[in-house]
């Protein structure tokens, strides 16, 4: 029998405003965006009792609990985007990385984080 994998994503959004430092235009000026998130998991394992890989729900829950550290704030005022600049690109890594502290165990896995700041424009990271 094969070994396949199940693969989760959830969407979500968060506003806020940022200021890109060393950009040399208009975007080192505050400015604001109405962000879109989107996060995928994986494992090879269901849980026995109820044949799922993590309830929906749950991943949703935790991806709100991290965008809540960034929504509605100016995030050069936050304590990572302090030391980073808060691109699109490191917004993705900070998700990442919140959300592999948090859901990631021995049978599940975080694929990537991607943010984007309009449909056509997506920034995604992954450590794979």
């Amino acid at each position: 029998m094969s070994k396949g994998k199940w693969k989760l994503k959830v969407k979500k959004d968060f506003s806020a405003a940022h200021q890109l430092r060393n950009y040399g235009g208009k975007c080192e000026n505050m400015h604001g965006h109405n962000f879109g998130v989107e996060v995928e998991i994986e494992g090879g394992h269901l849980d026995p009792k109820v044949e799922i890989l993590m309830d929906f729900k749950e991943l949703k829950k935790e991806l709100s609990e991290v965008l809540e550290t960034l929504d509605h704030k100016h995030l050069n005022s936050t304590e990572y985007f302090e030391h980073h600049n808060p691109s699109s690109e490191n917004i993705a890594r900070y998700i990442y990385q919140e959300m592999k502290k948090r859901v990631e165990t021995e049978h599940i896995k975080m694929v990537y984080a991607s943010v984007s700041e309009k449909e056509s424009s997506v920034a995604s990271y992954s450590e794979e």
